[in-house]
């Protein structure tokens, strides 16, 4: 199962039985996840050039399944007693597909703040417990490309000759004065410029605090969501390409903007 994502680095991991649930009913499922997990691709300029709101690379991986026929759904549970309401409550999925057997709910953290593995987790085992959901999925930055983030970015600066902050300025990136001060802090420490800026970089955006896969293996083995049974999917530092133009624009934004 998934044995050619594998391949490439991708992190899976499964909970309350869900590997035998998608194996047995949901095979049709293996194979979209795979298609549409196969193509993520993101070019190294679109992780440091991102702005407010969603990566584009988390904007393909979407199409694609929205495509295979996985859109956004709202899901709405109302209680009643004798006919008489007692209230609902709604839950909003970013792709949900029904199957045959059931239905199987996706969500996509890419790079918000870690306490959004809570409310994924928690709507996932809200909703199979009213028989909303068979099964959820989360995908993630996997674990080793978490761990790529520094040497991916410095690498690009090695490329570009980012040696200054008109370096940076020529690529339309505009540090803040805080970050300035801090390259400033860890070249005096005695390195590079490239390191400086390519470590406070990743620690700005990509932080411990934000969605990645220890923390969300962290809440899967603390039993959130249990006992909803959970897939756990990581992307690795495979997708992340040089030379490689997609939606690419024009690097903008301060390194400040939040990557979505």
């Amino acid at each position: 199962m998934f044995d050619a994502l594998i391949a490439r680095g991708f992190q899976f991991e499964f909970a309350s039985h869900a590997k035998a649930i998608l194996t047995v009913d949901f095979p049709d499922a293996i194979d979209e996840l795979t298609m549409a997990l196969d193509q993520v691709s993101i070019p190294i300029e679109e992780i440091i050039g991102s702005g407010g709101g969603e990566a584009k690379g988390t904007q393909r991986l979407r199409r694609a399944l929205a495509d295979l026929g996985w859109p956004k759904a709202k899901f709405v549970v109302e209680k009643t007693v004798n006919g008489r309401s007692l209230g609902s409550t709604s839950h909003e999925v970013d792709h949900v597909r029904a199957f045959e057997k059931g239905v199987v709910a996706l969500e996509i953290e890419w790079n918000n703040k870690d306490p959004f593995f809570d409310r994924d987790l928690e709507n996932f085992k809200r909703l199979h417990a009213d028989g909303a959901i068979s099964l959820g999925v989360i995908v993630t930055r996997g674990s080793g490309l978490q761990d790529s983030l520094t040497a991916l970015i410095r690498r690009f600066a090695d490329e570009r000759s980012v040696t200054g902050i008109e370096s940076l300025s020529a690529l339309s990136l505009n540090p803040t004065k805080r970050q300035q001060a801090d390259y400033e802090r860890r070249v005096r420490g005695g390195i590079t410029f490239q390191e400086a800026w390519s470590t406070s970089f990743v620690q700005d955006k990509f932080g411990q605090a934000t969605t990645h896969w220890r923390k969300l293996d962290d809440r899967l083995h603390r039993g959130v969501g249990n006992p909803c049974p959970l897939i756990l999917v990581g992307l690795p530092a495979s997708i992340v390409t040089f030379g490689e133009d997609l939606d690419v624009e024009r690097i903008v934004g301060g390194d400040d903007a939040a990557i979505g």
